[in-house]
């Protein structure tokens, strides 16, 4: 597997150089390059990561494979949008983020073995969960571009970098992002209130706590722009707040146990 996480990791470098050389030139960078080196460090990494998680006693969902996961899922979708996609400035992080996440599952390797394959409920919640917070993790990377557009447009730099894209397209597909992760997370919640026994319990309360108070963040942001349209800068800090609260609940408890106390 050292070689597909080679790969992996060369593909994603390749695809952040080609970006972040090219991103403001008047012609952009070459998609069709990007994609075919991105796609292959997709393949390869979806490899290492099977690799990582699928295991003889279990499924080990250790802190840095779940990590790895959630990176992957978020690099796929960029890379398959990559040929149409409108906004580009968030793809060099997602790619820098991708290089990490390979490097960590050599780095930080503890295990947490899981029997999905015994609870196949519990599997369906679990990949709720972890989409809703991959989609909304990419709304907030959406949401810090918007916020830096804005801030561009209220000084009058914007012209200086006439290949950014305008900022109608990006509040647009933020809101598309949410809607598309907050839909997501309304099923994680419910499925984890029908399908876990001490849903609120066994020292996991405080992650269905904060989860459902950032399910209600996204609400109130939802409704407010149905309602009467929001601010930019009150849309930004609304997706970065749930975002933050999804990171705690997720990972919290986890980066102390398996990073700190190990």
């Amino acid at each position: 597997m050292e070689l597909f996480a080679v790969v992996a990791i060369l593909g994603y470098a390749i695809a952040f150089y080609l970006l972040a050389s090219r991103l403001l030139a008047p012609d952009g960078p070459n998609r069709k390059l990007i994609t075919l080196s991105a796609g292959a460090a997709v393949v390869a990494h979806a490899l290492v990561l099977g690799d990582a998680i699928l295991m003889k006693n279990g499924q080990n969902f250790s802190l840095t494979n779940t990590l790895s996961l959630l990176v992957w899922i978020i690099t796929l979708s960029i890379t398959v949008m990559m040929p149409r996609l409108k906004v580009l400035v968030v793809a060099p992080a997602v790619y820098l983020c991708a290089i990490l996440a390979v490097v960590g599952l050599w780095l930080l390797p503890p295990k947490y073995i899981t029997h999905f394959e015994a609870e196949p409920m519990v599997l369906t919640h679990v990949v709720l969960a972890l989409l809703s917070y991959a989609v909304l993790l990419l709304a907030a990377l959406y949401a810090l571009q918007l916020a830096g557009i804005d801030r561009r447009l209220k000084q009058r730099q914007l012209m200086l970098n006439p290949s950014l894209p305008p900022l109608m397209t990006v509040e647009k597909q933020l809101y598309h992002l949410v809607w598309i992760g907050f839909i997501l997370l309304t099923l994680g919640l419910i499925t984890g209130w029908v399908f876990l026994e001490n849903f609120l319990g066994d020292g996991k309360g405080h992650k269905a706590i904060l989860s459902m108070v950032a399910w209600a963040v996204y609400a109130v942001m939802l409704a407010r722009h149905h309602m009467k349209g929001m601010r930019i800068r009150s849309a930004v800090a609304f997706t970065l707040s749930g975002a933050v609260l999804l990171s705690i609940a997720y990972f919290g408890s986890r980066i102390v146990r398996e990073l700190i106390l190990t």
